[in-house]
């Protein structure tokens, strides 16, 4: 006995000696790794790296930029069989135990050591919360250690449903998506109160391996851990045996989704990306901003394809160019087509397909995107061979004519009844789905270029944007980078120069030819006008909305080249790129599309300073206000004053902006009216198909039409369109703003115009309107049949007539009205 209690006693002894050493060496890790872990206070502080989300001015989504798609949202939010599903997997006994599961851990080791593999885990839900938001990934004891002792801390400080809402809002669920929100939309396109019991099982599975139980590319390893989470939670009480039954007999339904923007605004998202970068530097991908911009989405989306269709149009007016490419005819095999189709990419609505056969009336092809296709040759007739802008081949008599098998060409689908059941899918890899024949027409992705911008005119507001035709082929927004000439679309500003220095609508410049020797231009000019005609004294408002190059140079001459770049300078139009000689009159300067906007803008609004702007508003993540664009004031008096009380040192941020008067209101007020005699009885009648009486605007082409431009305006709103090369060449002799870019205008303005009441500027003081003789300028002779009214300053009315004279008209030898003009 006495032995056996003296072993007994050294058994103790070590027992005890082993305990004491334990507690010492934890209290010394405990003491030693304490001061560097860090404090649970920074969980209530954390702050989730959430996408940047852009948006239109009524809430519809634009474009989202960051790496990580993650929706926060609060427990409440979530289902309670969810949750239950995530207790399950993860951890079962989260409301029971302190941090750390000694139970758990040892079932998870009893898993490994039966089955060679962790079904469950060890780690509790509050130490992967520790580990995801203080942690690093490395495999190391000090690690597991610091993560145990955080675990314990934050049980201690949290209580458990907001621990369990930061897990769930933290944790990496494959495909880019964080949390349990964002991975609800990635995968089911559904939020989390959608969703069936099987796919809350499903996004159960992904936290302990995203990619190996992805239900999208691993559909049946990601069903075996499904079901297995069901049936933990029907051994919990969770379900009942017949919703796991049912829930695990179901199909997996996973599919990837994208982020479902609402609107095609890739040039004004870029701008808005660019901004909230300069603002917030790489903190602008991850804070979760929210940007509200000033676009309109059905206005933006209408210019979006307004610009396309004008493109096309103008692309298929000049005929085919050919295929793409040439598949062989070993590689037309059905194994073969989607590989050998795989470097072709879709270019907006426009999707690459091969021929594979040819017939009388219609030719069969293949897409990656689409499968089998049809195109009938009714929609190929327009394919004349391309041979220079103004040259075409010969009209196709049949589809043979066109193309060959195995060439590959660019088709974009027909709005038919078969087409409309089938949407397209957006494939770019993989097998094809399988979709009845579609028919499709022939298209090709245009050379040319164009944009189109629309300001709201009185406060500068971006209505819409558009800088190119698609944004994914090329990342350059001509609205905001392209400076070109802007040709006769230039005449306005010229001619609003003019009528503030006492010319009038009736003055008789004369539309004749003209020979200089100017050493600015360095060679011999000989100007004309576009129809190549002459059509001698001409009043000044026929002048405009004819378009006579002629008279705006004369009129350049009279008003002077420095007073005239003067003037541009008080419109705070950019004369960067102007010239100092008499071409400047036929727009030979560079201005980018947004500052020819903003140009007509000021005129549109009845001449008060324009400052185009994009974003509205830039919320934080808990939605409150970072920048709010300033409302804008119109001032004609005393501006400064209001511009020293517009800060608002409350909000961070100018609470208003103060648009000071650039322009006679008089002037504008007469060129509105000039500018839309341009709209019904000059270059710009097309714009009639508008159906509205209070829209000016005005046509411009330059030399060779290199650059084709239509800009039009009532008292609410401006809105330009340009269509060219990249690298500036003819675009053809048929080709003039009338024809290439009012189209555009037009078919972007029947939206933006839709529903709203007509737009005057009201008639300012010091307007008087008197009957002319259309012939000279002057005052009519009582009862003269022929006279017309015309406007003018009151200052600058023609002289009255004597009573004596009657017989109006010029008489010999007077030349009052025709200063250096005629000459």
């Amino acid at each position: 006995m006495s032995r056996l209690f003296r072993t007994s006693r050294v058994f103790a002894w070590f027992f005890l000696t082993g305990i004491s050493l334990a507690v010492i060496m934890a209290s010394s890790f405990y003491l030693y790794l304490r001061p560097g872990l860090p404090s649970v206070d920074q969980l209530t502080d954390i702050q989730l790296q959430t996408p940047l989300r852009v948006y239109s001015a009524d809430n519809r989504l634009i474009a989202e930029f960051g790496e990580k798609r993650r929706a926060p949202i609060t427990i409440e939010q979530i289902p309670t069989i969810q949750l239950h599903a995530f207790l399950a997997a993860e951890d079962s006994r989260f409301y029971e135990h302190f941090g750390v599961d000694l139970r758990g851990l040892m079932r998870a080791a009893v898993e490994l050591v039966t089955t060679g593999e962790i079904q469950s885990g060890g780690s509790t839900i509050t130490m992967q919360v520790a580990k995801n938001y203080f942690l690093s990934r490395d495999r190391t004891f000090i690690r597991k250690f610091n993560e145990i002792l955080l675990a314990l801390q934050i049980e201690r400080e949290l209580p458990k449903d907001q621990i369990l809402e930061l897990y769930l809002n933290k944790i990496y669920l494959g495909n880019r998506a964080y949390g349990i929100g964002s991975a609800a939309r990635v995968y089911y396109d559904k939020s989390v109160n959608e969703l069936t019991l099987a796919q809350m099982a499903m996004l159960a599975t992904l936290p302990k391996a995203p990619s190996a139980y992805n239900p999208i590319a691993n559909p049946e390893r990601a069903t075996i851990r499904r079901n297995w989470v069901l049936g933990r939670m029907r051994d919990l009480g969770n379900i009942t045996p017949d919703a796991y039954e049912l829930a695990a007999a179901a199909p997996v339904t996973a599919s990837y989704n994208a982020p479902s923007t609402e609107v095609d605004a890739d040039y004004v998202a870029e701008m808005a990306r660019s901004e909230l970068f300069t603002r917030y530097g790489e903190a602008a991908y991850t804070d979760g901003y929210k940007v509200t911009l000033t676009v309109d989405s059905a206005k933006q989306q209408a210019a979006t394809d307004a610009l396309r269709d004008g493109l096309e149009a103008y692309d298929q007016r000049h005929g085919f160019r050919g295929p793409v490419g040439k598949i062989k005819e070993d590689d037309l095999a059905p194994d073969n087509l989607t590989r050998a189709m795989a470097s072709y990419p879709r270019v907006e609505a426009l999707y690459p397909a091969v021929v594979t056969e040819i017939g009388e009336a219609e030719v069969s092809l293949f897409s990656r995107h689409l499968g089998e296709l049809s195109m009938a040759f009714e929609t190929m007739t327009w394919a004349r061979r391309h041979r220079t802008e103004n040259l075409l081949g010969p009209e196709p008599q049949s589809p043979s004519d066109v193309v060959t098998i195995g060439d590959v060409v660019y088709v974009k689908r027909q709005q038919t009844a078969e087409n409309v059941e089938v949407a397209a899918p957006d494939v770019d890899e993989g097998e094809v789905p399988v979709v009845p024949v579609q028919k499709v027409a022939l298209a090709q992705v245009p050379d040319i270029q164009g944009a189109l911008v629309s300001l709201e005119a009185k406060t500068g507001a971006i209505q819409a944007l558009t800088g190119g035709y698609s944004f994914n082929q090329t990342k350059y927004n001509r609205a905001t980078q392209a400076r070109r000439q802007p040709g006769s679309t230039f005449k306005p500003f010229l001619y609003l120069a003019a009528l503030e220095r006492g010319v009038t609508p009736a003055t008789l410049f004369n539309d004749a030819p003209i020979v200089f020797d100017d050493i600015n231009l360095e060679t011999t000019w000989r100007p004309q006008n576009s129809s190549g005609q002459f059509y001698g004294p001409t009043r000044l408002r026929e002048a405009l909305y004819r378009s006579r190059n002629l008279v705006s140079i004369r009129l350049l001459q009279d008003v002077g080249i420095d007073n005239t770049i003067d003037y541009l300078e008080q419109l705070q139009i950019s004369t960067e790129g102007m010239p100092r000689d008499l071409s400047l009159a036929l727009g030979s300067g560079n201005l980018t599309p947004l500052e020819v906007a903003r140009g007509f803008a000021v005129i549109a609004n009845g001449g008060y300073d324009v400052e185009p702007y994009l974003i509205q508003t830039i919320e934080n993540s808990n939605d409150e206000i970072l920048y709010e664009a300033p409302s804008v004031v119109l001032c004609d008096d005393e501006c400064d004053a209001l511009t020293a009380d517009s800060p608002n040192p409350d909000l961070g941020f100018p609470a208003m902006r103060v648009a000071k008067r650039l322009a006679d209101e008089r002037s504008v007020y007469i060129l509105h009216s000039m500018l839309r005699d341009v709209i019904t009885r000059g270059t710009g009648r097309r714009a009639l198909a508008l159906g509205r009486d209070d829209i000016g605007g005005k046509t411009g082409t330059t030399n060779e039409q290199r650059d084709t431009w239509f800009a039009g305006f009532n008292y609410s709103i401006a809105t330009i369109a340009w269509v060219g090369f990249d690298q500036p060449t003819p675009l053809g002799r048929a080709e003039y703003g009338a024809t290439a870019a009012l189209p555009v205008w037009l078919d972007y303005m029947q939206v933006a115009m839709e529903g709203e009441p007509r737009s005057f500027m009201p008639q300012p003081n010091g307007i008087v309107s008197i009957r002319i003789d259309p012939e000279s300028g002057k005052r009519a002779r009582p009862g003269q049949s022929d006279a017309i009214f015309e406007l003018f300053r009151e200052e600058d009315t023609p002289a009255a007539i004597d009573a004596d004279d009657n017989r109006g008209g010029v008489a010999p030898g007077d030349d009052s009205n025709l200063p250096q003009s005629i000459f």
